[in-house]
């Protein structure tokens, strides 16, 4: 694979399933397995998914600086 699109998939490979973790928990949580409970998952999942893609590249490098900090104390 190609060097430059490799943290770009990986943020996929991690943000699609906490996503679906997440909006399947907060929908169980609130509103129980209702009658149109798969079109209220797709829809939390639907703004879900494009937030936490784009703020894992701003949370993502802030986490590894702060580790790197905290470790080497």
């Amino acid at each position: 694979m190609n060097k430059k699109f490799y943290k770009y998939v990986n943020t996929v490979f991690v943000v699609v399933p906490m996503t679906l973790i997440m909006a399947f928990v907060g929908l169980i949580r609130n509103y129980g397995f209702g009658e149109d409970w798969f079109f209220k998952f797709l829809k939390a999942w639907s703004v879900m998914l494009p937030v936490a893609y784009l703020a894992a590249f701003i949370i993502i490098p802030q986490a590894r600086k702060f580790t790197e900090r905290l470790i080497k104390n």
